[in-house]
């Protein structure tokens, strides 16, 4: 059996699985941001008084905050005053930082797990050999009131990769690559491994960038088969018994792909679809008016190391912005220590605090008609980042970063 297959058929008491076949699985962390407002009210309809266990519940905030208006204040408030009266374990107020880089910072991603969250990019967590997927407000609230989800068991794709990067070349100009072969509907309700001796060469920070992205070529789950460095990682994290799953030798698989990154050159998703990839080089000169570095694809230390050694003694462009946001404050924190932070704000950028950000056009960084943005993100569909009449370019922090500077979409040098 595949990794998928396997810990589905563990979470619904089966010896063994098939693919397509449904299951009741039972959910072992159930994450929401502030979207857990509307789970509330649905959870409310159900008209059960207590969530099935207070401690797998994961509430926090990183869409909007701080508050940008009334309505988000009193969202906050409401949700506060939810987690008092079930007394919610885990919860994260708006001081910690994206929810896609929490989880793993306070130990809730475990290999052989089910987590399930209401975000699109809840995916990331399979960089841990979580099965983790998003899902909808209404299924939420029923997990919150039973602890288990209808799941129907996905076929696998095996992704094998191979080589060493050039240099400034990255893991998100790896998973661009990949989405721009496949399409955004490549590896619709599929499970995803990523295999191969690249990838266990990865950081765990690169391999969260793989995870995360892989949603936007239609990926139910997509793992990095866990290894000691998952081990490591998780275990800092975590006092948990782990149960690390492994696909077996011959586990049935829809499709493998191989792919060596020996020569594989800078990539940029162009607008209006992540899958509208291009090289670098076709783009370059494009002109820009803002640069983002940030978001729950690339806003770990390793991307801001990169694009601090990239901006060290320079200034940006006196016609563009540059946004710095830190995925969060455990990061931010480091950030300052190693003098990032020093770097940007010299250099003219602005750092913002943890959290989302423009990535979803809630109430920072926005772009007026016509402006174009090369943002770390992981959308740039049309209105992502304000005006509908702007256009948002998808690239790596080293893109990003030798784009501010010369004002124009840039190869790193």
């Amino acid at each position: 059996m595949t990794i998928a297959e396997k810990i589905l058929a563990k979470a619904s008491g089966k010896k063994a699985v098939l693919p397509n076949e449904i299951v009741m699985a039972k959910v072992d962390v159930a994450m929401s941001h502030e979207n857990a407002d509307v789970v509330l009210r649905s959870f409310r309809d159900i008209g059960i008084k207590k969530v099935w266990d207070n401690e797998k519940i994961v509430i926090l905030f990183d869409h909007r905050i701080p508050a940008e208006s009334e309505k988000s204040a009193t969202t906050h408030k409401r949700l506060r005053a939810f987690v008092k009266e079930q007394n919610i374990k885990y919860f994260y107020d708006m001081k910690e930082g994206i929810c896609h880089q929490i989880l793993p910072e306070f130990g809730h991603c475990r290999p052989g797990e089910v987590l399930v969250g209401t975000d699109s990019h809840t995916t990331t967590h399979g960089a841990f050999g979580t099965f983790a997927t998003g899902i909808g407000a209404t299924e939420m609230a029923g997990v919150w009131a039973t602890g288990e989800l209808w799941l129907k068991v996905p076929e696998s794709i095996k992704i094998t990769v191979s080589g060493t990067f050039k240099n400034y070349v990255s893991a998100k100009d790896l998973i661009l690559h990949i989405i721009g072969e496949l399409g955004s509907d490549g590896a619709n309700y599929n499970a995803v491994e990523f295999h191969g001796e690249t990838i266990r060469n990865m950081s765990i920070a690169s391999r969260m960038v793989l995870s995360n992205l892989s949603m936007e070529m239609g990926a139910k789950v997509a793992f990095v088969v866990p290894d000691e460095k998952t081990i490591s990682y998780v275990q800092k994290n975590s006092d948990k018994n782990l149960e690390t799953i492994l696909p077996d030798e011959d586990a049935k698989y829809i499709k493998e792909i191989n792919i060596d990154i020996t020569n594989l050159e800078s990539q940029v998703a162009c607008p209006h679809s992540v899958d509208n990839v291009k090289l670098l080089k076709e783009i370059a000169g494009t002109k820009i008016h803002q640069a983002l570095i940030g978001s729950c694809t690339n806003g770990r230390l390793e991307d801001l190391a990169i694009a601090a050694k990239i901006l060290n003694g320079k200034n940006i462009h006196p016609e563009i912005r540059l946004l710095v946001i830190p995925a969060s404050r455990r990061i931010y924190l480091e950030a300052i220590k190693n003098g990032f932070i020093e770097i940007f704000v010299k250099a003219g950028g602005l750092v913002l605090n943890p959290g989302c950000g423009p990535c979803l056009g809630a109430h920072q960084g926005l772009l007026a008609p016509e402006e174009v943005c090369v943002a770390t993100t992981n959308r740039n569909f049309k209105g992502r980042m304000g005006s509908p009449e702007s256009f948002v370019y998808l690239a790596s922090p080293a893109t990003v970063a030798a784009s501010a500077i010369r004002g124009e979409i840039s190869e790193p040098c």
